[in-house]
């Protein structure tokens, strides 16, 4: 890369380090080659950036980071020197690697192919697992942190500073690893957690870049981005891009599960299996340009080399003897006569074979019309369309004509029969439904569809039991593409939860709460004077228990105050009618004409005996 004129080049820092040329500049620091005057040797000089040094609190994380850092030693791990902090300057040595980052190569080349993209990202998984080994989380995995060095060295930048900046108290750090965004694991983003798992969901976002071209989730701000790292599973890569192997799927799949406890659970399995699935694929294929071919070892490293040039065609040969040329003459003459006799009797022959067979037409355009359509095409020509076999397109809808034999256009026998082959539409297979088989049921009912079976994952059940299969990834019904990868889910049994505080709610809102973490509502109404109708009263087990998901929880529910019997009120007066219900909690409704000289009831409604709710009204009509 071009250095770049910058205020540093030429300064000394902490009296140490001679800044010699500007390489790169991030959202954290700025990066200089320079040289070590003490141990007299080039270093990578990263040198944070003001906002950040003058923050104290990033400071000393950074410096604690930075010495923690520099204990972790491997071949595919940037090494690290020194650290420190001299005239307002806040820096980092490090191991200098001449050549250029993974994003350079991808924006240079494109997508890799898969092969190439498992080349690379073998080193990769080589240095993080030592790094986890050894206690690290990178935290911050994405193509600017890989090193690709002129001699073919694969090298892991940046250890632990991501964890610097994420756990800064300080504003002035906050956005500073908005970039990554596109490789953060849901963990990260809904609780700022990150351990191993979140790695290798960093490296599996990285495959399916390498070989698609582009990140899974892409959005118009950094939060939309977010949002779908937590909410939507990473799509296959063959869905983006045709031609990656249905192996090169599963690992992209397990790597970014959402559910961490799904993923590949340490970084070792992941490359295990990266080196088992490129034991399957093809010799690694060059990328090449007009100036540079970039070349992928069989081994784990990359390297550059010049193109080579093509081979000159060989001389022609030196023309024959002119006399033995004269002596052929006469035989081809007598070759050129055979030829014409040949000929004749050809045309002859073609005649008299066309009067057996009958006169004959073209063939009618049929191809891409339904297979009615072009019968009946067919037929105002006086032909017969035959459908001699069917085959799988992706492009064309099933029942369209594909193909024709004779192909439209050539000659057909009149009355004769038009051979075609008919689409049967997209190629797909319906995911059978395996919960609660035991894996080796579940294993033979794959096998009976052309899919591949990936690596294990694990789920909780209520009704598949535990150690049985609770599903697959993708879910039973889903239509699928041959040698799509499909991931049998284990069950782990019924996942532990508690019991929500739901006493006072509505009956709706508290069965949607219990329904909401897989609880079962077991619904009982009691009368109640002093609660509301349909509202909790108690719930069994209590609020804040951990049940198996899947347990019927009692609630009992106002039904509101007991039923009140209408008493008899004919015959009473008005006044001991009004006083009998007033004490039974009911109202009364009083109608009397403009006399009542006896001032009795004489009807009433409800009738005596009737159950009634309490509060009600009884009309009573008073002489």
């Amino acid at each position: 890369m071009e250095p770049q004129p910058d205020a540093l080049v030429g300064q000394t820092v902490d009296g140490r380090y001679v800044v010699q040329a500007k390489l790169a500049r991030g959202g954290m620091a700025t990066v200089y080659e320079a040289l070590d005057i003490r141990l007299d040797r080039v270093v990578a000089l990263k040198v944070m950036h003001r906002h950040l040094a003058d923050d104290p609190d990033f400071v000393a994380r950074f410096q604690r980071e930075a010495r923690a850092a520099a204990r972790l030693a491997h071949p595919h791990v940037v090494g690290v020197y020194d650290q420190g902090a001299a005239d307002g300057l806040v820096y980092l040595a490090m191991e200098y690697v001449p050549g250029r980052t993974l994003r350079d190569i991808m924006r240079e080349f494109g997508p890799l192919t898969p092969e190439q993209a498992l080349v690379m990202l073998d080193p990769i998984l080589e240095g993080l697992a030592a790094a986890h080994a050894a206690g690290f989380v990178h935290r911050d995995i994405k193509p600017e942190n890989v090193l690709v060095s002129d001699d073919g060295r694969v090298k892991v930048a940046d250890f632990g500073l991501a964890r610097a900046v994420a756990t800064s108290n300080s504003s002035a750090t906050q956005g500073v690893l908005i970039g990554t965004v596109a490789y953060l694991s849901p963990e990260q983003v809904e609780r700022g957690e990150a351990d191993e798992r979140s790695d290798i969901y960093a490296a599996g976002i990285l495959l399916y870049e390498m070989v698609t071209g582009q990140v899974p989730h892409a959005g118009e701000s950094p939060l939309s981005v977010a949002y779908q790292h937590v909410n939507q599973d990473v799509p296959t890569p063959s869905a983006v891009r045709e031609g990656i192997p249905a192996d090169v799927d599963g690992l992209v799949l397990t790597a970014t599960r959402r559910t961490p406890a799904q993923r590949y659970q340490h970084t070792q399995d992941f490359l295990a299996d990266v080196r088992r699935v490129r034991t399957v694929l093809p010799t690694p294929r060059p990328f090449s340009d007009t100036r540079t071919t970039l070349i992928v070892d069989a081994g784990t490293n990359a390297r550059l080399a010049a193109g080579g040039g093509t081979p000159a065609a060989p001389a022609a040969g030196a023309p024959a003897d002119p006399g033995r040329e004269r002596r052929r003459i006469p035989r081809r003459l007598v070759l050129i006569a055979i030829a014409i006799g040949v000929t004749a009797l050809a045309v002859v022959a073609a005649l008299l074979v066309g009067n057996a067979l009958g006169h004959r037409i073209p063939t009618p355009s049929i191809v891409g019309q339904t297979v009615e359509a072009a019968r009946t095409t067919l037929a105002t020509s006086g032909l017969t369309l035959e459908v001699a076999g069917e085959e799988f397109s992706e492009t064309v809808p099933a029942g369209i004509v594909l193909a024709s034999d004779p192909v439209a256009g050539a000659d057909v026998r009149e009355q004769g029969t038009v051979a075609i082959t008919a689409s049967k539409g997209p190629e797909r297979y319906t995911v059978p439904d395996v919960s609660g088989q035991s894996i080796a049921q579940a294993t033979a009912a794959l096998g009976a569809i052309p899919v591949t079976i990936g690596a294990q994952g694990e789920a909780y059940s209520v009704t598949a039991p535990a150690g049985s299969v609770a599903g697959t990834s993708p879910e039973a019904g889903t239509s699928v593409k041959r040698d799509t990868a499909v991931q049998l889910l284990i069950s782990k049994g019924p996942q532990p939860v508690a019991v929500p505080d739901i006493v006072g709610r509505k009956l709706a809102a508290a069965s949607a709460a219990l329904k909401s973490v897989g609880l079962t509502p077991q619904v009982t109404k009691v009368f109640s004077e002093t609660v509301a109708k349909g509202r909790v009263m108690q719930v069994t087990p209590a609020a804040g228990t951990t049940v198996n998901a899947g347990t019927s929880v009692a609630l009992t529910v106002s039904d509101g105050p007991p039923p009140v019997v209408v008493p008899k009120l004919i015959d009473l007066r008005r006044r001991e009618a009004i006083a009998a219900l007033t004490r039974l909690g009911l109202k009364a409704k009083v109608i009397s004409g403009q006399a009542t000289p006896l001032n009795r009831v004489y009807s009433q409604n409800p009738a005596p005996g009737t159950s009634i709710p309490k509060g009600s009204t009884v009309t009573i009509s008073v002489i």
